[in-house]
């Protein structure tokens, strides 16, 4: 049986009247005061039913809960309800089977964020959170995830993460790719975004009068400094992608749409890891699949096309299809 939320909250309204002497509890009682206990921390006004009582005290009495020692006593025609230990609670007990599985899945994504700055204190709270809950030896990593911790730049993490918590500015020593000589740059932070294994940092640059993004990699230095913070008032940064693949994202291009000719053998690839949300199908044949695409036209998107070799063929627009074409040709010179 599932151990969500809401099934928490009924265990435990369940509990306080198990062991409550001074009142007997039918079962229209229980449905009440777990429905009260719902509304209460969830503003859910959906009543619970007469069947999920009985299996939550069937779930509660098994081994996969807490083996509670509940006593049925007849008053009529009715059943109340209450624990033969009058001391009983499942407050007191130790983590039954089904908050260990919790727990243990819970752990192993946590274990994500081992060795990242900001997360330090992760490794302490693990080892005493498999003490505490008799769990060590039971989160070996089963899963894993994209994250290079020897990426330069990640010393600079902290400071920019509680910098947009805290709203401080900041002064930034920077050298882009395409830079000789790094520059100063004043920089209000607002957002962390990770793309292809790296990190970025989104902002208003008062250099450029302009939101920017800053790869971490490329930041020299950093300091906060005493000056007014300007509030994103204008840009949620969970839609600013939506239009983008990756994180270049141009304030004045618009989205277009974009015609891709896919191969037969790329195709279940491509469909079952979109290039972009706003992929679909314009024609199915024998050969080949063509897709539609409507984003920005930005580097990210021309290196995943050109990273597809000969899978994928631009067909339009134009200008997307000279500018691949360019790059192959570029390669192909390499070689020659």
């Amino acid at each position: 049986m599932a151990t969500n939320k809401h099934a928490i909250i009924r265990y435990h309204a369940l509990d306080q009247c198990f062991s409550n002497p001074g009142k007997r509890y039918f079962i229209d009682d229980l449905i009440e005061v777990c429905n009260d206990a719902l509304y209460e921390y969830t503003g859910a006004s959906d009543g619970v039913k007469r069947r999920q009582i009985f299996e939550d005290i069937k779930f509660m009495e098994s081994e996969q809960g807490w083996s509670v020692p509940l006593d049925r006593f007849k008053d009529g025609k009715q059943v109340y309800y209450r624990y033969s230990d009058r001391n009983y609670s499942i407050k007191n007990q130790a983590v039954n089977e089904s908050e260990a599985k919790q727990l243990k899945e819970t752990l192993s994504i946590l274990t994500r964020f081992k060795g990242m700055p900001q997360f330090e204190w992760m490794e302490e709270m693990l080892i005493r959170i498999e003490s505490a809950f008799n769990l060590k030896g039971s989160t070996n990593i089963i899963v894993g995830f994209e994250h290079n911790q020897y990426l330069k730049g990640l010393n600079h993490f902290t400071e920019i993460f509680n910098s947009i918590q805290y709203k401080r500015v900041l002064k930034i020593e920077y050298k882009g790719f395409k830079q000789i000589k790094s520059t100063q740059v004043i920089f209000h932070p607002y957002f962390l975004k990770q793309y292809n294994s790296r990190w970025f940092l989104f902002g208003y640059n008062e250099d450029f009068n302009s939101i920017s993004n800053l790869a971490l990699d490329r930041i020299f230095s950093l300091k906060a400094i005493s000056k007014k913070y300007q509030e994103n008032n204008a840009i949620n940064f969970e839609e600013y992608f939506d239009d983008v693949v990756g994180v270049t994202v141009s304030e004045t291009l618009k989205p277009i749409k974009i015609q891709l000719e896919i191969v037969k053998s790329l195709w279940p690839y491509i469909e079952s890891k979109p290039i972009h949300g706003s992929q679909r199908i314009i024609s199915k044949k024998q050969t080949n699949v063509i897709i539609e695409l409507e984003v920005k036209i930005n580097y990210e998107l021309i290196t995943t096309i050109f990273a597809y070799g000969e899978g994928v063929k631009v067909l339009q627009p134009e200008e997307l299809r000279v500018g691949i074409m360019n790059k192959a040709k570029a390669l192909l010179n390499n070689y020659l």
